[in-house]
Parts: structure tokens; C-alpha cells; sequence
């Protein structure tokens, strides 16, 4: 979504838009291997940017953009190292499964 010149309402975002933000939050966090707190805070920034031009729906597209980014990375290694991506990801989020 980007803001529509005529009326003023957000617009749908489009998909070069979608994974440029994604992009930029993965980008973030992984630059400076040296401070975590200043890569999560670059992810927050990106976000934050992307829900002021996209609203409620572009976020939602980002977050449907990076889950299946994460997974074809996920489907890779597993690959490689002769597992399921699913076992993989039991995993990787293995502290999503706890009972909170």
C-alpha cells in the first residue's frame, strides 16, 4: 500500500514493494554481526515504516513474504542435512511447542 494521491486512502502494496521490505528487516538484523540489539532494532524500524506506508494489510503481506523466504531456506538445509524442512523447523522453534 502506498498512499493514493486523489483520495488519500492506502493502496496495496506491490509484490517488488512487499519483498524490498523484507528484504530491508533480514537485512537489518544480519549486518552487524556485533550487536544483536542494533540489528533487531534496524527489523523494528522497517516494520514500523512499512505499517506507516502499507498499514495493517502490507504488514501482513511482509510477514507472509519472510514466512515463505524462511521456509525455502528451511527446505534447503534440510535438504542438505537429510531431514524434513518440518523436522527442521520443530527445531529451529522448538521453544513454540512449550506450553506457555
Amino acid at each position: 500500500m502506498g498512499m493514493d494521491k486523489r483520495d488519500g486512502r492506502l493502496t496495496a502494496p506491490s509484490l517488488s514493494q512487499v519483498r524490498r521490505r523484507a528484504y530491508e528487516a533480514v537485512h537489518g538484523v544480519v549486518s552487524d554481526d556485533h550487536n544483536c540489539e542494533r540489528g533487531v532494532g534496524a527489523a523494528w524500524a522497517v516494520a514500523k515504516a512499512a505499517h506507516a506506508e502499507f498499514g495493517p494489510v502490507g504488514l501482513a503481506a511482509i510477514t507472509v513474504e519472510l514466512s515463505l523466504q524462511l521456509a525455502s531456506a528451511l527446505e534447503r538445509i534440510a535438504a542438505e542435512q537429510g531431514i524434513t524442512a518440518v523436522d527442521l523447523a520443530d527445531v529451529w522453534f522448538v521453544d513454540c511447542h512449550a506450553a506457555d
